[in-house]
């Protein structure tokens, strides 16, 4: 591949994958069947991304807000989650996948927390494609603790208030060790961005398909790729300037 292929694809990618529940209710089946066949899709585009040379894919599994659903979907959503750990990590680890899982942890019940811990500490070693899973997260969430742990290091006198800049603060935000987020995508037909990683979205690119979740497969992958290569990235400069520095 040479350099000017590889500036086609996207280092990070990150996903809402909408559309389990409207899934499931097309085929008369609970919920429950679309979060489980989501997870099989799951599987597939991180396939995909390993094979199309991505180096980050995170994933938007359960937000903030996701608490707020029925009682009896959010136990079923923590049980699958369970399983899919227990199954999926010895995989993802073969494959050379490093997990990592980013949001407010605390709001999980310490047995689930522990196998998160676990995920990340087997496969830190990894780096065929860093898959970052973003539970109980949110962006202004991310925000906010950006600014506590900002606020603390000017109490602890480490900086100045009037130091901190957007570099500065970016630094405690989620994602900031690995590379900026490139390509957006959302399932499902909806086309907001539901407080997904507002800080990180600044420059991404946005790509909204009708596909419901469970069917997104590497074809869909493969075209939302494509949709992002065509596209001139500018960050504020002109066209000419661009095609000046390519």
């Amino acid at each position: 591949m040479t350099s000017a292929d590889s500036a086609r694809i996207p280092r990070h990618i990150a996903i809402v994958m909408d559309g389990n529940g409207r899934w499931a209710k097309l085929r008369h089946r609970p919920r429950t069947f679309g979060h489980n066949a989501g997870r099989k899709a799951v599987r597939t585009v991180v396939e995909g991304c390993l094979r199309e040379g991505v180096k980050v894919l995170t994933l938007f599994a359960f937000s903030s807000e996701n608490w707020q659903r029925p009682q009896d979907e959010v136990g079923a959503l923590m049980e699958l989650f369970v399983r899919a750990l227990d199954k999926e990590v010895d995989e993802l680890h073969g494959n050379g996948v490093r997990i990592r899982f980013v949001g407010d942890l605390g709001t999980f019940e310490n047995g689930l927390r522990q196998r998160m811990t676990a995920a990340m500490s087997r496969t830190a070693g990894n780096d065929a494609l860093h898959l970052n899973i973003a539970v109980s997260y949110g962006g202004r969430w991310d925000i906010v603790q950006a600014a506590r742990k900002a606020a603390e290091a000017v109490a602890r006198g480490e900086i100045r208030a009037e130091e901190i800049d957007e570099q500065l603060l970016g630094h405690w935000m989620c994602l900031a060790d690995l590379p900026p987020l490139d390509l957006f995508i959302r399932t499902g037909g909806e086309c907001r961005v539901s407080n997904f990683l507002l800080w990180q979205l600044a420059y991404a690119e946005l790509h909204f398909t009708d596909t419901l979740w469970p069917d997104f497969n590497q074809d869909s992958l493969k075209s939302a790729i494509e949709d992002y290569a065509r596209r001139e990235r500018r960050f504020g400069k002109t066209g000419e300037q661009v095609a000046r520095k390519a």
